[in-house]
């Protein structure tokens, strides 16, 4: 079978959206399919040329870029159209199928594009288009490739669920959670101790988030939470791994907060370290506003590492999913957050065996791509 991936990002970025696109085609490659991808250039890093490390040849497509008067006139809109359907059209020429993520004019058009053509067309929901859905005039392509695509799948039920609410039904809809790779594995408190020892960190409890450094992320409420996690648990160490725009607005807060030395902000790093911090934690902390699934929360329930998340959308399904190894407090309120994780670390402990069945199940690389597999089978 030959597949083309669409997709507004690629790796080295590591949005959802690139790395799932990424790992499918590897998969699909290695059951000998033909991989190929259409992309924009990756947000983080030069693009190459052809594979670009990928399991396919890639087609990048630059962003758009606009001036006032090109957003007025639509002059923007309509050359970014012509240069997906420029590029876009010997692409589908060879596919058997088309399987788009996300959307924004290039994924919304491909779909469109593919199914004029005769492809058939799994579309692949991650969040926002959903979380902020609203019909647009005059023209809306996003619900006009929703209901074309010949199957929908969404990263989470609670996505699914709220496409429902907005009125967004149709048949052939589906709930693929994103996989967990390999090399996030069970650690019980004696790999823990190996772990957290290869990582040099010698305090007697540790916390992990990982996250872009962004508003939506919440970890300003997490550093103002650690003045009471530090007032009954003084050796703490609270180690965020992300990067973006608010690292020196979160450095200040807890420069203010009195609890600076408390708080590493490890930056982007890579998945192996990682992994290793997942298994090294005490606690994953994510007190983020808004998550569809957050994959980084069950790679750390992988390792051995219960969670507590806010109330957001995908922390409740996590705890819905994984039960008490996913504890739950509401949004934005730092002091609920800080009692929470001060009672986890008064009794500490590794996840139950339930939650390491289920991730066998429906989180591995393996069972995923059994079930991306079985809908390209449905609609191929």
């Amino acid at each position: 079978m030959h597949i083309v991936h669409v997709t507004p990002h690629l790796p080295p970025d590591q949005a959802a959206n690139a790395l799932l696109p990424w790992r499918l085609g590897e998969w699909a490659r290695e059951r000998g399919d033909t991989i190929e991808y259409v992309a924009h250039p990756p947000l983080s890093g030069r693009a190459g040329s052809g594979r670009g490390g990928t399991a396919g040849n890639v087609t990048w497509l630059p962003r758009r870029t606009s001036s006032v008067l090109d957003r007025g006139l639509r002059i923007g809109s309509l050359t970014g159209a012509w240069r997906v359907w420029r590029a876009m059209s010997p692409v589908l020429a060879r596919a058997d199928l088309v399987h788009v993520h996300s959307n924004g004019l290039l994924p919304e058009l491909a779909v469109l594009l593919a199914r004029r053509a005769g492809k058939p067309v799994v579309l692949t929901l991650y969040g926002t288009e959903i979380w902020h859905y609203a019909p647009r005039r005059p023209v809306d392509l996003f619900t006009r490739a929703y209901h074309a695509a010949s199957a929908v799948t969404f990263y989470s039920a609670r996505l699914h669920g709220r496409a429902l609410e907005l009125g967004l039904t149709r048949r052939g809809l589906h709930v693929i959670y994103p996989p967990v790779p390999e090399e996030f594995a069970w650690h019980d408190e004696q790999a823990q101790a190996r772990a957290r020892a290869e990582l040099h960190v010698q305090n007697r409890h540790l916390l992990l988030n990982v996250k872009r450094l962004h508003p939506l992320a919440g970890q300003r409420h997490l550093i103002e939470a650690m003045t009471d996690v530090v007032r009954t648990h003084p050796d703490t160490r609270l180690v965020i791994c992300g990067e973006g725009a608010l690292r020196e607005e979160l450095q200040a807060a807890a420069r203010s907060a009195g609890v600076e030395r408390h708080i590493m902000l490890a930056g982007l790093i890579d998945n192996r370290t990682i992994a290793q911090y997942c298994a090294a934690a005490d606690l994953f902390v994510l007190p983020s506003l808004l998550e569809a699934l957050p994959t980084v929360a069950v790679e750390a329930l992988a390792s051995g590492t219960p969670v507590l998340s806010s109330d957001n959308p995908g922390g409740l399904e996590l705890n819905d999913v994984f039960g008490p190894d996913v504890a739950i407090v509401p949004r934005e309120a730092p002091v609920a957050l800080g009692s929470a994780i001060a009672g986890f670390l008064s009794d500490k402990r590794r996840t139950r065996g339930s939650t390491r069945e289920i991730l066998e199940r429906t989180f591995r690389p393996a069972a995923v791509a059994a079930q991306y597999r079985a809908v390209y089978e449905a609609v191929a």
